[in-house]
């Protein structure tokens, strides 16, 4: 009897250590990518610059585990074209960031009137870390939740369309990542879970929001300003056109009835007029007086087109000036030293 307690007593034993093996593994399994990220981690040593990066992004553990899980750079130099090389550049504008290989690359724009748009770069390429880190069967899920939440928003977010329509040459699932990332960083209201799911990684995302808005604001701005320019240069040149075609034929009538009355005057017509000849000449007068007013506004208004002209130019130095400064393919050829 006791010793068939005993062999009960071993196979329950025997079978705790079974379950505590199979749990061991299956926990494993579930850590994997989180153990992973650990020692992919511990094998990077940030600069400043990376580290000052990582802070201001104001992350959770799990999302400053994986932005040093992709051992992130930060480079200023063309260097950061042959990092991003493989990366598909169908998006518009110039590529900052790129995430290859489980890498997060960026690039270094120190223009301080677009002050956070590095920050934003970086969440960006975090939440495609993020993406790809999710199971096959949760990355669908994600993926047709994305969409939905996406149809939503829309047609209370007009530029959004237009933002991922550079994205829709991709799978669906490609489609889902990019969306993903977009909605992450550029989007501020967002659905409840959405914003749950977002909270895994970033404690702040408002703030994130904040930058993106802050830096979009410069480019809308001086979009808003250059098309306002045009417009009003498009209305004013075809106004001045129309009344420099309307002097020109006042000019020209107002020279025959000049030449008609000084002739009158030699033909003696007015000797017995006096009156009318008056009447006559403070007509002639006043449609002078009338003329030189008319050349008056109209030259005005070419100085008013002119320094409309030149303000477009200045914008468009501006514009150019941060073009520049966000294109890697003009940057210096050598690679920044680190700093440490």
């Amino acid at each position: 009897m006791a010793e068939g307690a005993a062999a009960v007593v071993k196979r329950w034993v025997g079978f705790s250590v079974f379950l505590a093996v199979v749990g061991l593994i299956v926990a494993g399994m579930m850590l994997r990518q989180e153990i992973s990220d650990h020692v992919a981690g511990i094998n990077y040593e940030m600069t400043p610059r990376v580290n000052e990066l990582a802070e201001d992004l104001e992350l959770t553990d799990a999302g400053r585990r994986i932005f040093i899980a992709t051992h992130p750079t930060i480079d200023g130099s063309q260097h950061f074209n042959d990092q991003c090389a493989g990366v598909d550049h169908s998006e518009q504008g110039h590529v900052l960031g790129c995430y290859t290989s489980d890498r997060i690359h960026l690039f270094d724009v120190t223009d301080d009137r677009v002050n956070g748009i590095v920050e934003i770069t970086a969440a960006h390429e975090l939440l495609h870390a993020a993406f790809r880190r999710l199971g096959e069967g949760d990355q669908s899920l994600l993926a047709s939740r994305l969409r939905g939440a996406y149809k939503e928003l829309v047609p209370s977010h007009p530029d959004l369309k237009e933002r991922m329509s550079v994205y829709e040459h991709l799978s669906e699932s490609a489609f889902a990542n990019e969306l993903h990332s977009v909605l992450g960083t550029e989007v501020r209201d967002l659905p409840t879970w959405l914003e749950d799911h977002y909270a895994q990684w970033f404690t702040n995302r408002p703030a994130l929001i904040d930058d993106f808005e802050s830096y979009h604001t410069v480019f809308n701005d001086l979009q808003s300003q250059a098309v306002a320019l045009q417009a009003e240069m498009t209305s004013l040149r075809a106004d001045v056109e129309r009344r420099k075609s309307a002097y020109g034929d006042a000019v020209d009538a107002f020279n025959a009835d000049a030449t008609a009355y000084a002739t009158r005057i030699e033909r003696d017509d007015y000797r017995d007029d006096p009156d009318g000849q008056q009447r006559d000449a403070d007509a002639l007068q006043q449609r002078r007086v009338s003329l030189d007013a008319e050349l008056d506004a109209l030259q005005a208004d070419i100085d008013r087109y002119n320094a409309l002209r030149d303000d477009l130019e200045a914008l468009g130095e501006v514009s150019a000036e941060l073009d520049e400064h966000l294109d890697s393919d003009l940057a210096p050829i050598t690679t920044r030293p680190n700093e440490r």
